[in-house]
């Protein structure tokens, strides 16, 4: 399957190791408006520079990966479906929650796979936590709790373009919880800026929790928060009927040191790319095998859909201080 990559910055340098290591896989093209870094990606991996429009008229590309800006996606996914090519798209889809609708629409009447980049669903513990779940191993679900701590903060130059923390942050949260609970009937959050006052500036908050509340009384918590100064903190909790489930941080190494004094392990890594390397490698391999195997997608764009839905709905109940129900119109179902 040969792949063109839409976007040379730091996640798209992440999906081009992750294409190289599928022997399905051959990135043989990538274009970015930055064409220096553009270049110097297509000379690492022994490729071609292009431009947007020449790999999307090149009949010989069967896929395109947009890792590219956020205010791109939209755009590259109807122009990949309208390319008749096969489309893997960073989240998410859009910051307008019309917009993605109106992707969705254009997505739904395409015969290719188009899979959204929901990275944390294929790390392994996470998805050993879910599979235990499914297994009913813990009984009846009933109290779920997300935690994601950033190391540090982004650049306020990020936060000003980056659609706020619900969107741009806890959306990988707020897709856990739909991952594992499904979509809950209303979301109530909750903001504080604590960390750096320019974020307070450029309109966002840096500390946040969102409750989600279930039809059926279930209720999940997510914490956020942009600094940590111990590492990435990215843990996930379930408790059931007649037990628990646990996915615990990856830490930098497994050494345990027991003396007089106490108990010292070492912190967890330091960031998304050495928390995720292997989810990535693992979520590029599942787009593979529904290009090449026929395998159903196992992340949709109704999945950016909601995500971006429940970020839309934390994002009116900070505004409004209450809890904000999820309608059909949201979520376009």
């Amino acid at each position: 399957m040969k792949v063109a990559l839409f976007g040379a910055g730091r996640i798209g340098k992440v999906h081009a190791a992750s294409i190289k290591m599928d022997p399905r896989s051959e990135l043989v093209a990538v274009t970015d408006v930055m064409t220096k870094a553009a270049g110097a990606l297509a000379k690492e991996y022994g490729i071609e520079a292009r431009s947007a429009d020449d790999i999307l008229a090149d009949e010989r590309i069967d896929a395109i990966l947009i890792a590219s800006s956020t205010n791109t996606h939209a755009d590259l996914i109807e122009a990949g479906v309208k390319a008749g090519k096969a489309i893997f798209c960073e989240k998410p889809i859009d910051l307008s929650l019309d917009r993605a609708l109106a992707v969705r629409k254009v997505a739904a009447g395409h015969d290719k796979p188009v899979m959204m980049a929901f990275n944390r669903r294929f790390d392994p513990s996470f998805a050993a936590l879910k599979g235990a779940l499914d297994a009913g191993e813990i009984g009846r679900a009933e109290l779920l709790t997300v935690t994601s701590y950033d190391p540090a903060p982004p650049p306020v130059s990020y936060i000003q373009m980056s659609g706020g923390l619900y969107r741009d942050m806890m959306i990988h949260d707020f897709d856990m919880c739909a991952f594992l609970f499904g979509m809950p009937n209303s979301v109530m959050a909750h903001g504080s800026c604590l960390i750096d006052p320019e974020i307070a500036r450029a309109g966002d908050v840096d500390t946040a929790v969102a409750v989600l509340t279930y039809a059926d009384g279930r209720i999940a918590t997510i914490r956020n928060s942009r600094r940590a100064p111990y590492g990435y903190d990215q843990r996930v909790e379930v408790l059931g009927s007649e037990g628990a489930l646990a996915a615990d941080n990856e830490i930098e190494n497994t050494l345990v040191k027991s003396t007089a004094a106490g108990i010292v392990s070492a912190k967890p890594v330091f960031f998304f790319l050495e928390r995720y390397m292997r989810a990535y490698a693992i979520e590029w391999s599942a787009f593979v095998d529904a290009c090449v195997e026929g395998k159903k997608v196992p992340v949709t764009v109704q999945d950016g859909v909601n995500a971006l839905a429940l970020a839309e709905a934390a994002n009116m109940s900070l505004a409004q201080g209450r809890p904000v129900a999820l309608t059909s119109g949201m979520t376009g179902s």
